[in-house]
């Protein structure tokens, strides 16, 4: 049976799928296009079941904010190039993720995926599957956060599509939320403050700084002082309070805060790729340049 252009046309707006690959499944099946069209689904979900354990390091970070401002969810999904990132239909996809979130609070990323996309049948994970099939790239949803503000409330900041930040204030206006917020994209802040640093984490510093101060070979009071001084000194550099203000290099975060009556209960950051081998770029410092300019 002859094969017309048009079918292959309408195959491949259905599947988007190549021309040949739908031309080859209509003569397959004889024209019957939802043959044709589930044959190649087939034949697409087995393609991407091949490229999970493919390294995806590109994609972008989504925010939804509510319409009330009291709720935001951001999102990370991944792809293998910045170029499929760029893909609407990539875009898209991401986008009814983080709405997902945004609605329904899923527990984790396991549950997550078990979710319907938009109103019908469809999983978060069967659209992730066919968007591989049809994109030819592996594609995760790696992570993401939701916070609900308590009594203040939710500021988000995006830097391009690379760095993602909610942060809540109370006190303070619109404006100063968005200055903490850039501020934590910048200098990447680990908690807000020193309650927020587990002792694990203390005790591991002050080791490392102790043998340091020994290796000196001063005397023991004066090593317990030089290892108090570098640990407030740690702390003053991963905790928000304790972080000098990317715009204002004179004054602590904290002293910002407090300067204008406002508290941060908490914040999240996420950083595309981060912690996943991929070609290095230091996002962080190229937000930094523009604050520091703003």
């Amino acid at each position: 049976m002859a094969i017309t252009a048009a079918q292959v046309k309408e195959l491949r707006q259905r599947t988007g799928c190549g021309m040949m690959e739908c031309k080859k499944a209509l003569v397959e099946a004889d024209a019957d296009m939802d043959a044709a069209a589930e044959a190649l689904r087939k034949s697409g979900l087995a393609k991407a079941d091949k490229k999970a354990g493919r390294v995806a390091a590109e994609g972008i970070i989504v925010v939804e904010v509510s319409n009330d401002g009291k709720s935001a969810a951001m999102v990370e999904v991944n792809s293998e190039t910045d170029f499929v990132a760029s893909k609407s239909e990539f875009q898209d996809f991401a986008t009814a993720v983080a709405r997902c979130i945004l609605n329904d609070a899923p527990a984790d990323v396991e549950a997550l995926l078990a979710m319907p996309l938009k109103d019908g049948d469809e999983t978060i994970e069967d659209a992730r599957r066919s968007l591989i099939a049809t994109i030819g790239e592996n594609i995760n949803v790696r992570r993401f956060v939701r916070r609900k503000a308590g009594s203040g409330a939710l500021s988000s900041y995006l830097h391009g599509c690379r760095i993602g930040v909610l942060v809540e204030l109370e006190g303070g206006d619109s404006g100063l939320a968005r200055d903490i917020a850039m501020h934590i994209a910048a200098s990447r802040p680990v908690c807000v403050d020193e309650s927020g640093v587990s002792t694990e984490i203390l005790d591991k510093e002050k080791a490392i700084f102790a043998a340091q101060a020994e290796a000196s070979g001063k005397p023991a009071d004066i090593i317990e002082k030089m290892v108090s001084g570098r640990i407030r000194k740690f702390l003053g550099e991963i905790t928000l309070q304790g972080q000098v203000f990317v715009k204002d290099p004179d004054q602590t975060v904290g002293k910002l805060l407090k300067g204008a009556g406002a508290s941060v209960p908490g914040f999240d950051r996420l950083e595309l790729g981060e912690g996943v081998e991929k070609k290095t770029g230091n996002f962080a410092e190229e937000v930094m340049a523009q604050v520091q300019g703003s």
